[in-house]
């Protein structure tokens, strides 16, 4: 279990630092926060709400790469030495973003020891979560890799977690994040709801019944 400081990163004491050139940002959903591209001189942290992580091939083909929650950070590629962004980041619903420039941020990392701990704990799981994606790309069927991206989203495992009931999202973004069509996904999510994993009622509500599917071969499943 992570340190009670890692499982609770107060914010309100990071707005409230001395001397910290910050700004809050109300995104709706939908609207852009950075485009792949831009300049990367800033670090962003969620508040509030839902933000992708999406890249455009030179072929125009988008993938989406991540999905954010209230207390992940992102563009921390700019303290990396990152000139502009990989990836486009958009909000998925109504969202409260706090940003903070590079230079202060890497101030804020190196006075800040509660900060800096729950920093290098998010870069570890993250790295972590790429390379569970890899491999879930290179070995699993689409049927499973669409429950582990059903769970993820619904933060099972995670020290505030699980969000049954998840906020909407489209069977393309899905597809999109699993590697394969609006189609396949279609038929999945369908036979979910009719075993019960899952449920549409005015939302859309994972239940810890998916992880069989996870964690047992999918006989007859393509990729």
């Amino acid at each position: 279990m992570p340190p009670k400081n890692l499982r609770a990163f107060d914010a309100e004491a990071f707005l409230n630092s001395p001397g910290v050139a910050r700004r809050i940002v109300a995104y709706a959903p939908a609207a852009t926060i950075f485009a792949q591209g831009d300049v990367a001189d800033t670090v962003f942290y969620v508040q509030h709400g839902r933000v992708k992580l999406s890249v455009v091939s030179q072929t125009g083909k988008e993938a989406v790469v991540g999905v954010l929650s209230p207390g992940d950070f992102f563009g921390e590629g700019a303290l990396a030495g990152q000139p502009i962004r990989l990836a486009t980041a958009t909000a998925m619903t109504a969202s409260q973003i706090l940003v903070v420039p590079k230079r202060h941020m890497i101030r804020l990392l190196h006075q800040q020891f509660a900060l800096s701990d729950r920093f290098i704990a998010h870069m570890l799981a993250r790295n972590t979560r790429l390379e569970e994606d890899l491999v879930d790309q290179l070995f699993n069927a689409s049927e499973k890799r669409l429950a582990r991206t059903l769970l993820l989203l619904a933060r099972y495992g995670k020290p505030d977690g699980p969000h049954h009931v998840l906020p909407k999202i489209s069977q393309e973004v899905l597809a999109e994040m699993v590697g394969t069509t609006r189609s396949r996904v279609n038929f999945f999510m369908n036979k979910f709801r009719k075993l019960g994993f899952i449920e549409y009622n005015g939302g859309l509500k994972v239940h810890r019944a998916l992880l069989s599917v996870v964690l047992h071969d999918a006989p007859g499943s393509d990729r």
